[in-house]
């Protein structure tokens, strides 16, 4: 219980680094500014349909939750290479 907790915390607070890091993005303004918001909404449709599908499935809290975190730390290595 208390792991579970735990990611869904560490979900939390590594959402507010992507968050941070696509507002730095947006507010340069130009082509890659724009491609980063199509690209977010994208993701949050995508992110949305996978985690109906997998709640329908019988999926676990605690693997939804891992799948969010592993996609929040891929966008923030994407982002932080910039």
């Amino acid at each position: 219980m208390l792991q579970s907790w735990w990611n869904l915390a560490l979900l939390a607070t590594e959402s507010q680094h992507v968050v941070c890091l696509r507002l730095i993005k947006l507010g340069s303004g130009g082509f890659e500014a724009q491609e980063e918001a199509c690209l977010m909404v994208s993701e949050k449709v995508e992110a949305g349909i996978q985690t109906g599908l997998a709640v329908m499935m019988g999926g676990s809290p605690d693997r939804i939750v891992s799948t969010y975190r592993s996609r929040v730390q891929a966008n923030v290595a994407r982002l932080s290479k910039a």
